[in-house]
């Protein structure tokens, strides 16, 4: 096997773990944890792909960059989202 490969499996195993996490978890931080596993298995297996040739490919690279910033922020966003919709909810009571 191939480490190319393995890491491609990695991210793979990762991906399903988030997707599993997402589909029978209901509490919101838990929910938030598994998109943001999913996109770690994306980026591992992007990183991969790159690393496949010598001069890996800064086209993949560029865009696991860019991604991980886009996934901070919105994180941070649904964070504060679902603070404000659990303290919303406490005030109702």
């Amino acid at each position: 096997m191939s480490a190319t490969l393995y890491w491609i499996a990695i991210g793979f195993a990762l991906w399903l773990l988030g997707l599993h996490g997402l589909l029978t978890l209901r509490h919101a931080l838990r929910r938030i944890i598994a998109i943001n596993l999913m996109g770690s298995g994306v980026f591992l297996v992007m990183i991969a792909l790159a690393a496949r040739h010598d001069p890996s490919d800064p086209l993949l690279v560029a865009l696991v960059v860019t991604g991980l910033v886009v996934a901070v922020s919105a994180t941070a966003l649904a964070l504060r989202l679902s603070s404000a919709l659990a303290s919303s909810t406490e005030h109702e009571r």
